[in-house]
């Protein structure tokens, strides 16, 4: 089995910045893509940033150029600096890993979500 944990969300102020973590443990043999997804309330998940594990990225339109996704393949840890934030971004953000197990099985992941708030 594989867990994912976030940690570094919180309340900030508009303009302001958060780091976003999240480590996988478990039975890992390799992971793929990394990301990260937030939900608003009253609206759909949404594709937040994704990492390759050749550190190919992807951001979201609404995020491109604020925020940075990237990874510690030797940490199995993927980050979120997220800069210049707007209450607009407020949502629980979710991490997603597609994880190869030391059985071979290939499995897509979610964490429990960190609530970020941004205030104006």
């Amino acid at each position: 089995q594989v867990q994912l944990v976030e940690s570094g969300g919180g309340l900030v102020q508009a303009g302001g910045s958060l780091r976003l973590s999240c480590a996988a443990s478990g039975s890992i043999f390799s992971i793929n893509a990394m990301g990260w997804y937030r939900q608003a309330p009253g609206k759909q998940r949404e594709l937040v940033a994704a990492i390759t594990g050749g550190g190919s990225t992807n951001y979201a339109d609404s995020v491109r150029g604020r925020f940075t996704i990237s990874r510690d393949n030797a940490k199995n840890t993927v980050y979120l600096q997220m800069n210049s934030l707007k209450p607009e971004d407020t949502a629980v953000y979710y991490c997603n890993a597609d994880v190869w197990d030391i059985a071979t099985r290939r499995n897509n992941y979610w964490g429990q979500g960190t609530q970020v708030t941004v205030s104006s």
